[in-house]
């Protein structure tokens, strides 16, 4: 673990931080006007690897900064909130120097990005053990890629960008053909608004991982989870290409059921199925955030 100081005094900025995998999505825009969640979770940071020589690439959420002050000033140009345009808005409250921008406007990730320039790691007590597959895919540790009222879960739309980039960059340009359930229709929706065209053989994908059964034929692809501090995805066996979704959705679309709404034999009391709510259904297909999905899909072909 880490604690992030001032350069210039000492000054403690932060409490201690676990380092975890660099969300793809940080930077960029969802959508317009939308609320925006915190996207870091608490007690960790996160460090942009393809940022080098950037200010803004140590990400963390807003609540661990310490021993900071805002900025006040007019952020002309935003629009619920502080967009970061101006350059840093934190300071240190040790000697007052620049140290961090704290965002939190509509349709940007609610984050603080500490500038690398500014600040140094100190290492504070052991390292957190590296978890283990089965610790992270357990139904508790599910998050439901819906939420009660009908809405996707923003996060989920992001990280379904980065699962369906890497998915047409393992197709190669051929069809795919998805297994059935909540997963595969929302990547059929998602696909389906790309438009992209395919020739050759369909490549076979499917849903695998920890705790679930090898499937009886060597797929082609193979939908895993990624570990949440390396960003490693689950080893696929040679051939098959690894197509990383975050553990947390996974781990939701590989083991959850929904609860049905009548017995197996016999039926319902009457009056009592009218008390059992429904199982929430999507108002809306799935948002297909463009911007994300070209930057990942880019840089996979680079390394091609």
């Amino acid at each position: 673990m880490e604690v992030f100081e001032c350069k210039a005094c000492g000054t403690a900025l932060t409490g201690p931080l676990t380092r975890v995998a660099f969300p793809v999505y940080a930077g960029f825009v969802y959508g317009n006007g939308h609320p925006m969640p915190v996207l870091m979770e608490s007690g960790t940071y996160a460090v942009a690897e393809d940022a080098a020589g950037q200010a803004r690439s140590i990400l963390m959420a807003p609540g661990d900064a310490h021993g900071t002050a805002l900025i006040q000033r007019r952020e002309l140009g935003a629009c619920c909130g502080i967009d970061g345009r101006y350059g840093p808005n934190l300071t240190c409250a040790g000697c007052g120097r620049k140290v961090a921008t704290r965002i939190d406007d509509c349709s940007l990730w609610q984050a603080t990005w500490l500038e690398r320039a500014a600040v140094r790691p100190v290492p504070t007590g052991p390292a957190r053990p590296l978890a283990d597959w089965a610790s992270f895919t357990q139904p508790r540790c599910a998050t439901a890629p819906l939420e009660a009222d009908g809405e996707w879960n923003i996060r989920w739309e992001a990280e379904a960008c980065v699962t369906l980039a890497h998915l047409v960059h393992a197709a190669q340009g051929s069809p795919v053909t998805l297994p059935g359930g909540p997963l595969a229709n929302a990547l059929r929706v998602l696909l389906g608004q790309l438009a992209l065209p395919a020739a050759g053989p369909a490549r076979r994908a499917v849903l695998a991982g920890p705790g679930l059964p090898p499937p009886d034929h060597l797929p082609d692809i193979a939908v895993v989870p990624y570990h949440p501090q390396t960003g490693e995805p689950w080893p696929t066996p040679p051939g098959v290409a690894a197509v990383p979704l975050a553990a947390d959705f996974w781990t939701y679309f590989a083991f959850h059921r929904e609860r049905p709404l009548r017995p197996v034999t016999g039926g319902l009391p009457p009056g009592v199925e009218r008390d059992d709510p429904l199982p929430p259904h999507p108002r809306r297909p799935p948002f297909l955030v463009r911007e994300v999905y070209s930057h990942v899909l880019e840089g996979l072909n680079a390394a091609r």
